[in-house]
């Protein structure tokens, strides 16, 4: 190891090893320092189960933000798979269990499926009316992303001036009570506008808006994809770049702490071989921006709070349901348990008074009916299936007197409510692993705050933020800057952050090849 590198990355997940791959790739001399024994952080597969060879996406499951760009830039090793069904959302009406399933592409079922929910076509209309101004919206932004700041003037008026105050000026609440009368379709539409926030759909910050917005703009088409060989497999690709451009990657390295003036910096560390040092001209903290403060010896700042209950199963049949559907194709897209809109309100209400959803609303995910390859062939012949369930509206705060005893009143309410709509107990699908225990797992945003260093549990390192720049003064600039000129961010915590997407690593590495001599 060197005394001295062009740029150190401080923190080996998905953005950093972008990072690193662009900055080693164009000639600068890179070192990326992992606490952990394992590059990737929250992007991960693991074998969590003991004795059952499946191999889940622990945190992070699918792939929406991750340009095509970065993939063909890196020369990424990389196959994402689009699933066959974009969503299906079970309901009891009128003593009848139905199911609410988008196709994809969408077809004459999600048209009959929407008149069979509503009685009429007029909802699946408005649905095609609100996702076509959306899909516009979004082929105007996604291709910023990877570009210095534009102006939010200069965005605006390159889109429907109807959608923008509707989108970005106005609580999305309104729009969706709006444009929309039936209460699990404008459900389906609100959700993505709380996975890992906490907000009203009525919300002045309108950080609900900023979450939203984020779901539906990847690559332009806002498509979730499926990462082939798990979630563990992007980061493998992004580690293997990395490494192939010049690299250097050292992991069981905990960062104590980062000095930068402007002109010269210098991170310290402990490893292996005890406490080590380094000078750079340029260090990128690929950590959240609480966490980069308390490496600069600054305190006071005002900690995030994630708000989400993460399960991952490992089921040995995929489940009947009321409906009679497939649960094939059911299973197949996002499954939305208890997402009506006034559901959505409720328990954002119960959350907000301290107490736990009462009928918490959360959404299912099956990894391996698009990519069975993480699972073992013999469990594939068997029929065993991984399921992913993601509760919405569940703030650190809950669990912060008793975080065990709360986890597993939360599992237990949210895996009620699935059971309300299957046609036999989930516990009879549940596998068991090598010493007879039910293949579950449960994440609060406390154990994920303990287990990958995100403070608070925050999957986005803090609130989303617009994609362009409201200051005049941050046009130009790539959304990474801190107060100090060679200290960039390029984890979730920039500007363009959030979800497994690699962008803001991209960008704090422009930013580095812009400036360097």
């Amino acid at each position: 190891m060197k005394d001295f590198y062009d740029v150190v990355i401080v923190g080996g997940g998905h953005n950093g090893l972008v990072a690193a791959g662009y900055l080693a790739g164009a000639g600068l001399s890179t070192l990326v320092l992992e606490q952990q024994p394992h590059t990737g952080g929250a992007a991960v597969s693991e074998q969590v189960f003991p004795g059952v060879d499946a191999r889940l996406s622990r945190y992070s499951y699918l792939v929406s933000l991750l340009p095509d760009k970065i993939v063909a830039d890196l020369g990424l090793s990389l196959q994402l798979r689009s699933r066959s069904v974009a969503s299906y959302t079970p309901v009891r009406r009128g003593g009848r269990d139905l199911g609410l399933m988008v196709e994809r592409p969408e077809g004459s079922a999600t048209r009959e499926a929407f008149a069979a929910l509503t009685g009429s076509d007029a909802e699946y209309d408005a649905w095609r009316e609100f996702y076509g101004a959306v899909g516009e919206l979004a082929e105007v932004i996604a291709p910023t992303l990877l570009q210095p700041l534009d102006s939010a003037a200069s965005v605006r008026r390159r889109v429907d001036p109807a959608l923008w105050e509707e989108l970005v000026e106005r609580p999305l609440g309104e729009t969706i009570e709006r444009r929309f009368a039936d209460d699990t379709v404008r459900g389906v539409v609100a959700t993505d506008s709380v996975i890992g926030t906490f907000a009203r759909l009525r919300d002045d910050s309108l950080l609900q808006n900023r979450c939203f917005l984020y779901h539906l703009i990847g690559n332009g088409t806002g498509e979730w994809r499926v990462p082939v060989g798990g979630m563990g497999a992007v980061t493998a690709a992004l580690l293997d770049a990395a490494q192939r451009a010049g690299a250097a990657v050292v992991t069981d390295a905990a960062v104590s702490s980062i000095e930068a003036d402007g002109k010269r910096a210098a991170v310290t560390w402990l490893g292996g071989d005890g406490e080590r040092s380094v000078e750079c001209s340029y260090v990128l903290a690929n950590v959240a921006p609480a966490v980069l403060d308390r490496l600069r010896g600054r305190t006071g700042g005002e900690k995030p709070e994630g708000s989400q209950l993460k399960i991952n199963l490992l089921l040995s049949r995929l489940p009947r349901l009321k409906s009679g559907d497939d649960p094939r194709r059911a299973f197949a897209g996002t499954f939305h348990i208890d997402e009506d809109y006034s559901q959505l309100e409720t328990a954002y209400a119960e959350a907000a008074g301290g107490t736990l959803p009462g009928v918490p609303p959360s959404e299912v995910y099956c990894h391996s009916l698009t990519d069975p390859s993480i699972l073992s062939p013999s469990l594939v012949a068997s029929g065993h299936h991984t399921l992913t369930v993601f509760g919405v509206h569940f703030p650190a705060r809950l669990f912060a007197s008793d975080n065990e005893a709360a986890r597993t009143e939360s599992v237990r309410r949210v895996l009620a409510g699935l059971d309300n709509h299957l046609a036999e107990p989930l516990e009879s699908c549940i596998a068991r692993d090598a010493d007879g225990n039910p293949c579950i797992e449960a994440k609060t945003p406390l154990d994920i705050e303990a287990s990958v260093g995100m403070p608070g549990g925050h999957i986005f390192h803090g609130d989303l933020q617009w994609p362009w720049s409201e200051d005049p003064a941050d046009t130009g600039r790539w959304g990474v800057e801190t107060d100090v000129a060679n200290l960039l961010i390029c984890g979730s915590g920039a500007r363009r952050g959030g979800a497994v997407s690699g962008i803001p690593g991209h960008n704090a590495a422009q930013a580095v090849l812009a400036h360097h001599p």
